[in-house]
């Protein structure tokens, strides 16, 4: 059975009575104080913050256990209170160690996972979502103690839901035993493991659960007795074999009885480890001269005989199982291990976190990072289902990822097929100027080296920087990742300050003389002096080396000089303003276009009910639709990644109905494409122009100009028919000189 903490059966959870109940040293206990009072004084309602106190205690009951550090204990508390906003990341980093605040950041980095539970739910993956997965998962390689915090609070949680409606209960532990049970046991932490198991099959299956319950109950006394004489004489038989061991009866999981008699088709009575029993010795050795002494007084069935010494599981776990015939023909289960291997089952990852005082945790050796972090590529198999979405996340996160260690065991997350020169910019783009070679797992490798996950990659530097135009070269596979080559650019770009500067004049001088614009030299002068303003920066020489770089267009920058060129600049300026009295802002769009679409919607399983479509995310033919029934207003059409959708998904997702186009549509439906650009006359009159030669109404134009940046951001209303044409639209949009993106709303 699971065992219940003290506080988890308290009505009424006083901290003054909590304080003295568990045993830590004296300034450990203050300062486990000091951080509660720091979070009471911000919550003002009593009741949150006894339900808050409360499961912060019961994380703290679960982490000592572990034997998890004081940092570790602060951050149990910190996190339930973030959880209600009560303080910020901001506040801790400036109130506690910089250890808490990191260890914080990681756990708030768990969150990710819930994107995980929902991967089944229709949609794509967004690349936030994605980007926020990676960081999670980082966050658990750098520091296994986020990880260990996010499973008590999360054992703290289903505790707390036991008396709430049925709802509730299931949710959590559905999402207990998809999620958080799988990463536990990955993680080699049986201690959690089996209380998350237990728990959330409790909730689930609440009848399967109360009759196993009851039939362990039913013969306690009598197996309990029969248990203490076997350990009895198992004991003398191993003292007089002069091996020093540990012999008592194992604790029994009501999870793991019911999956092996679903598993094995066996009834409750059929079980052979019902009654089990565990031998802990000193040494390995002795694990196997045990087995001998066990073999020998008591009949062994073979087919149950399992070692895992000789070939541990895949999440580390060691023990050697065999299950003998005890007085009465009674079968008992006995598992031989030393007292490390038993520490790692309990413990896991975490029974390897050395904390010692004045050091980071950073110190870790690379090796069991490495080792924690295949665990963790193992542990998303254990958990997804099959699919396009989990399909992507597999090859977005851990497929198309390589992730290296530095020789202190940090973790660099980079694109397959990155090089030791791409690590070397994504660490500091100094290290990497100053890179003159590398080594992987203590050999030199060449830069074109292509990296592997797992391994441990030193650069090699010198005092000066001296990058080569070679690495931009992608023939030469010295760069993989964009990052890396816009670096070396932007260092060639400096320092070929000189040759820009001519190139920049060479090329002012052409385009004056291309637009046939004779210019006296104080007049030029002038003019660029004017455009340096405009583009904020402190002298025409800079201006013109920025040309000569390619960093400043020089269409744009004619277009803002002003001498000879007013004219060209006023008609332009004309036309976008006739654009936008045109598509003057304050009309509107007429709603039977944009959400009248029963028509041409197929909604199955539902009646004749009313459809309209989200003004938030706005679907067209071609995109992929999902249905919600909303309260009075009939059913909302939604992108299937509609943010508004998932929100309604994860508190009713009862609501949610198939929905597909119909074949024959054939009604407009506006859309809004913003298109970001730099600022220059004529630039609405481009982008109409190339929206009226896709023959695609335009409904509504709105500008706006941000005079610090030189940009325009511009919101354009289309009626479209389907989600192609928007789609060959806003490719040509993003080919127009200046823009900077065009994307739909």
């Amino acid at each position: 059975m699971v065992a219940i903490r003290e506080t988890h059966d308290k009505v009424r959870y006083s901290l003054s009575e909590w304080k003295k109940s568990f045993n830590v040293n004296e300034n450990d206990r203050q300062i486990i104080l000091e951080t509660f009072a720091y979070c009471s004084e911000r919550c003002q309602d009593k009741k949150l913050e006894e339900r808050l106190q409360k499961r912060s205690a019961e994380m703290i009951g679960i982490l000592l256990t572990l034997h998890m550090d004081i940092a570790t204990l602060q951050v149990a508390i910190l996190y339930t209170h973030y959880t209600e906003k009560l303080i910020t990341v901001e506040q801790v980093e400036k109130d506690f160690p910089q250890l808490v605040s990191s260890i914080l950041k990681g756990a708030i980095d768990m969150e990710a996972i819930r994107f995980l539970q929902n991967m089944g739910v229709g949609g794509q993956a967004t690349e936030t979502q994605i980007d926020n997965v990676r960081r999670m998962l980082i966050a658990m390689v750098e520091d296994i103690r986020s990880v260990v915090i996010k499973l008590s609070e999360r054992i703290a949680y289903l505790r707390e839901v036991k008396n709430a409606d049925e709802e509730t209960r299931v949710l959590a532990a559905k999402e207990i035993s998809s999620i958080y049970a799988p990463l536990a046991n990955r993680l080699g932490i049986g201690q959690l493991k089996w209380e998350l198991e237990d728990l959330a099959f409790r909730y689930l299956h609440p009848d399967t659960y109360r009759q196993i319950a009851e039939l362990l109950d039913e013969k306690r006394i009598d197996r309990e007795n029969y248990i203490k004489e076997f350990t009895d004489e198992l004991k003398q038989a191993l003292d007089e074999a002069g091996i020093e061991a540990e012999v008592y009866g194992r604790p029994k999981h009501i999870y793991s009885i019911w999956r092996k008699m679903q598993k094995k088709h066996l009834d409750f009575h059929e079980l052979y480890d019902v009654r089990a029993v565990r031998i802990i010795t000193k040494e390995l050795s002795n694990c196997y001269a045990a087995l001998g002494i066990v073999h020998t007084h008591w009949h062994h069935i073979p087919k149950e005989f399992d070692d895992y010494v000789a070939n541990p599981k895949p999440n580390g776990y060691q023990s050697i199982h065999t299950v003998v015939l005890g007085r009465g023909g009674k079968a008992v289960e006995i598992q031989i291990r030393t007292e490390k291997m038993h520490q790692d089952a309990e413990l896991g990852v975490a029974a390897h976190w050395k904390y010692k005082e004045n050091k980071n945790s950073t110190d870790t050796p690379y090796e069991e990072r490495i080792a924690w972090l295949r665990q963790l590529l193992s542990w998303q198999e254990d958990m997804v289902e099959s699919g396009t979405l989990v399909d992507e996340f597999k090859t977005q996160v851990f497929e198309d990822r390589v992730y290296v260690f530095t020789p202190k065991g940090d973790v660099v997350d980079l694109p397959n097929g990155a090089t030791p020169l791409d690590m070397a910019y994504q660490i500091h783009s100094m290290i990497g100027h100053r890179c003159i070679g590398a080594k992987v797992n203590g050999k030199i490798v060449p830069f074109t080296y292509q990296l592997q996950t797992g391994e441990q990659v030193e650069i090699l530097t010198q005092k000066e920087p001296n990058p080569s135009r070679d690495w931009l070269n992608p023939n030469n596979g010295f760069l993989k990742t964009s990052k890396a080559r816009s670096k070396v650019s932007a260092w060639f770009k400096r320092l070929d300050r000189e040759k820009n500067l001519e190139a920049g004049r060479e090329i002012l001088e052409k385009e004056l003389e291309r637009n046939g614009l004779e210019i006296e030299k104080h007049a030029l002068e002038g003019a660029l002096s004017r455009a340096c303003g405009h583009y904020n920066l402190t002298n025409t020489e800079d201006l013109i080396v920025n040309v000569g770089a390619g960093i400043i267009k020089i269409n744009q920058l004619i277009s803002y000089m002003e001498l000879g060129l007013k004219d060209r600049a006023t008609i332009a300026e004309e036309d976008d303003q006739q654009i936008l009295d045109r598509y003057d802002t304050e009309k509107t769009v007429k709603s039977s276009r944009s959400e009248k679409v029963s028509g041409n919607i197929v909604i199955n399983g539902v009646g004749n009910l009313l459809s309209h479509v989200c003004r938030f995310c706005r679907p067209v033919p071609g995109d992929d639709i999902v249905g919600f029934i909303t309260h009075g207003r009939g059913i909302t059409i939604h992108r299937v990644d509609c943010i508004k959708f998932a929100d309604q998904y994860k508190n009713s997702p009862e609501r949610v109905v198939e929905a597909n186009w119909a074949v024959n549509y054939s009604q407009g439906y506006t859309i809004t494409i913003r298109i970001i650009a730099g600022d220059r006359p004529g630039l609405l009159r481009d982008i109409t122009t190339v929206i009226a030669n896709e023959r695609v109404n335009v409904m509504g134009v709105r500008s706006k100009s941000n005079v610090k940046t030189q940009t325009a951001d511009i919101d354009v209303d289309l009626e479209v028919y389907n989600v192609s044409d928007l789609s060959k639209i806003i490719s040509k949009i993003n080919q127009i000189d200046d823009v900077i993106s065009a994307k739909r709303m």
